[in-house]
């Protein structure tokens, strides 16, 4: 069974920027979205994370129709199984990087992982003040928060794109690490077309069309 479905997703604000997307996420494969600006991919990453409502179509998650889920369910299904990693970090602010760490694993009933931390240079500024590091360490809290709740399935919405061509590059490893290791799924929309090109399968958002480069 496939981890994630979508069919015929459709979706618009004032102009039309999507219509009748189907798209399917097996264990340990991983998958791209790139395009313009403006092309609506990050509005589909949000609908597939059950972010965002599409004006039609359905996604189903492990199996459901995540539209006919009551509210409880749908709370616990983001909060067991799906990581959304933003380019912007989302950290609460007034904490430490280890707080922040900690609230993602209290919620999931996890551990934080020590060698994830090392994996991502921030074991040393574990206990400083997010607002105290810099833009890239924050990222990498941020990538680690996510990664301590063993999602089954990862919306990655250019979650490198704060970070140099090396690093971003490291913190992909990480995540094609993980995916494999826990049979896991990732959708990773990116303007970057070499950290794209990684993937299993690599989509182009183009004419409110989703086109199939790899």
């Amino acid at each position: 069974m496939n981890l994630l479905n979508a069919k015929n997703i459709s979706h618009k604000f004032d102009t039309q920027l999507f219509s009748d997307i189907s798209l399917e996420l097996k264990q340990k494969e991983s998958i791209a979205i790139i395009g313009s600006s403006g092309s609506g991919k990050s509005t589909l990453l949000h609908i597939l994370s059950t972010m965002l409502k599409p004006d039609s179509g359905s996604v189903f998650i492990d199996g459901e129709d995540v539209a006919k889920m009551s509210k409880k369910k749908l709370i616990a299904l983001k909060r067991d199984m799906l990581g959304i990693v933003f380019q912007a970090h989302y950290l609460f602010r007034g904490f430490s990087a280890y707080e922040n760490l900690e609230v993602a694993t209290l919620l999931s009933n996890q551990t934080i992982d020590v060698k994830l931390l090392k994996l991502l240079n921030i074991e040393q500024n574990i206990d400083q003040k997010v607002t105290n590091l810099s833009g890239g360490q924050q990222q990498r809290v941020s990538i680690a928060r996510v990664l301590s709740k063993k999602p089954k399935i990862l919306f990655l919405d250019e979650p490198t794109g704060n970070l140099d061509k090396t690093t971003a590059n490291e913190v992909m490893d990480i995540f094609f690490k993980y995916i494999d290791e826990h049979s896991a799924g990732m959708f990773l929309v990116t303007h970057d077309e070499s950290i794209a090109y990684r993937c299993d399968r690599v989509f182009a958002l183009k004419d409110r069309e989703l086109k199939r480069l790899k």
